[in-house]
C-alpha cells in the first residue's frame, strides 16, 4: 500500500492565498498607526511649546507668544529664531480671540502671572483628532485626543 504523505497542490496556493491575505491586513494597519502616530507627535510638540511659552511668561514677567502661521503649518515661540514645522497633511484648526490674528498668523498669549487669552487647537489627520485645550484663566494647557 502506497502512503501519501504530502501536500497537493491546490492545498498549497490556498495557505499561501491566506498568508498573502494576513499580510496585508497587516500592512494596512501599520500604515494607519503611521498615521496616528505622526499627529499624536505633533501634537505632543506643539503641547510641549505652548508650556514653555506660559513658563517663560512666569518666569520672566512679561507677555510671551505662540505664533501660528495657518498658512504653511508652522509655528514659532517668543524668544526664539527657531520655526517650528507642522506636516501639510495634517489640517490645523486655531481657535483664538479675533484680537490675536493678524496677517494669517494666531498668535496664543500668556501672561507673566500664568494665565492666558485661552484658546483650543484641533489637530486632523484621516479620522484621528488630537485637540489641544488652554484655559483662560490657569493658563493651564492639556491634550486631550
Amino acid at each position: 500500500m502506497r502512503s501519501n504523505a504530502g501536500f497537493t497542490l491546490l492545498e498549497l496556493i490556498i495557505v499561501l492565498g491566506i498568508m498573502v491575505l494576513g499580510f496585508g491586513a497587516v500592512a494596512v494597519n501599520m500604515s494607519a498607526g503611521n498615521d496616528s502616530m505622526a499627529l499624536k507627535s505633533a501634537a505632543r510638540d506643539l503641547t510641549s511649546g505652548l508650556r514653555y511659552v506660559r513658563s517663560q511668561a512666569m518666569l520672566l514677567h512679561t507677555q510671551a507668544t505662540l505664533d501660528f502661521n495657518l498658512s504653511n503649518n508652522s509655528y514659532s515661540l517668543t524668544g526664539q529664531d527657531k520655526t517650528y514645522e507642522i506636516s501639510e497633511n495634517i489640517d490645523v484648526t486655531v481657535n483664538t480671540a479675533k484680537d490675536e490674528l493678524h496677517d494669517g498668523v494666531a498668535q496664543l498669549r500668556f501672561f507673566p502671572d500664568g494665565s492666558s487669552i485661552g484658546g483650543r487647537i484641533t489637530l486632523e489627520k484621516n479620522s484621528h483628532v488630537q485637540e489641544i485645550n488652554i484655559n483662560w484663566l490657569t493658563g493651564h494647557v492639556t491634550l486631550a485626543e
